[in-house]
């Protein structure tokens, strides 16, 4: 039984760091001893779930453990670890669709114990910890030139928007693309957008300082946004300038605001596609004529990702200069801080922060 500590929350908005135990891999699992973890707004939300659990869904760390049956994986690889586990075998893995796996695989809420009773881990990850144990597919080896406060943030934001780009709009070289909000994603939006050999990707935000940050990922223009534009209209409408009059192939929505859920259709032209990536989940209402014409609007998860290929790809395109995954890292925090690493998240002065887990 192994002695660590992780970032647990109550579920009704509170958390701290606790002690906790947790037992090794049995037959089919492997344990790993992470050593970065990401900090997005999903992990914020997930402190109002109503379940009490081990915090974080991007993570990277070192095996520690395999249990019997276990090909592929030996103590010391160094791992990233993915919350869309698949299982191979479902229908929904068998169309090529692992991010909608009907049957992922879990590890029993027993393996690991806080004050003695069993608790669940954040997507059964729980990457806000000293260990973890998961199943295999939920890892993917890499190597060890990669930094793990680098490699982590592939596992939600990076693949998400450059997998939304690549691998869910297929956006063709010489392409216009208009991304809606700078945060983690959209900056990996703009990142999959130079990488798909895009013309024109034009940023749109409200903040001067994420605009700044999307020019030093690629972006080609940039328009400030007003917090009164309703739908961003105003905007849509300098979109259009630079694009023509015309608009833009692709729209890309990443500001997870509601209201704005709507607002990459007006943006795209006839027959152009509007790619909501943030994960809006609320009711909104559409003016239908945003959908003339021949227009498409697309909701992906997880920029569609297969891990056993996208992640090393994405690692690819990082070796080669491609791809930047240390400059998005803004800062860094201990585990302990996860309070500082939230409060700059919210104030916007990050792209990216990143927990070390010592």
């Amino acid at each position: 039984m192994i002695h660590g500590r992780a970032m647990v929350t109550d579920g009704q908005g509170g958390f701290r760091l606790e002690a906790i135990e947790v037992d090794p891999p049995q037959p089919g699992e492997v344990l790993v001893a992470l050593r970065a973890s990401g900090v997005c707004h999903t992990d914020y939300d997930s402190m109002r779930w109503g379940n009490t659990l081990i915090m974080g869904h991007e993570g990277a760390g070192v095996v520690a453990g395999v249990g019997e049956g276990v090909d592929g994986f030996v103590p010391g690889d160094h791992v990233l670890l993915n919350w869309a586990i698949p299982c191979y075998q479902c229908f929904q893995c068998r169309q090529g669709n692992f991010v909608l796996c009907e049957d992922k695989p879990k590890v029993p809420h027993a393996r690991t114990r806080c004050h003695g009773n069993p608790i669940g881990r954040a997507f059964e990850l729980g990457t806000m910890s000293t260990h973890t144990v998961v199943p295999p597919a939920a890892l993917v080896k890499m190597d060890q030139a990669v930094p793990f406060a680098s490699a982590c943030i592939v596992g939600c934001g990076v693949m998400t928007g450059v997998g939304s780009v690549l691998n869910v709009a297929e956006v063709p070289p010489g392409s216009s693309m208009a991304v809606l909000g700078c945060g983690g994603v959209g900056l990996n939006v703009i990142q999959g957008g130079r990488l798909a050999g895009a013309k024109m990707i034009i940023a749109v935000d409200v903040n001067p300082a994420r605009l700044e940050m999307a020019r030093r990922f690629g972006a080609t223009h940039s328009i400030r946004a007003e917090r009164n534009d309703a739908g961003l209209l105003a905007a849509a409408t300098e979109v259009k300038m630079l694009t023509g009059g015309r608009g833009a192939d692709y729209a890309f929505e990443c500001t997870a605001v509601p209201a704005l859920g709507a607002a990459p259709l007006a943006m795209v032209r006839h027959a152009g596609m509007a790619v909501q990536v943030s994960g809006i989940e609320q009711k909104i209402e559409f003016d239908m004529e945003l959908f003339e014409w021949n227009k498409r609007y697309i909701n992906p998860l997880y920029g569609n990702c297969d891990p056993r290929h996208d992640f090393s790809r994405l690692l690819d395109h990082y070796h080669r200069g491609e791809l930047q995954l240390d400059e998005l890292v803004t800062r860094t925090y201990p585990l302990e801080d996860l309070a500082g690493a939230f409060r700059d998240m919210h104030a916007g002065k990050n792209a990216k922060g990143v927990l070390l887990i010592e």
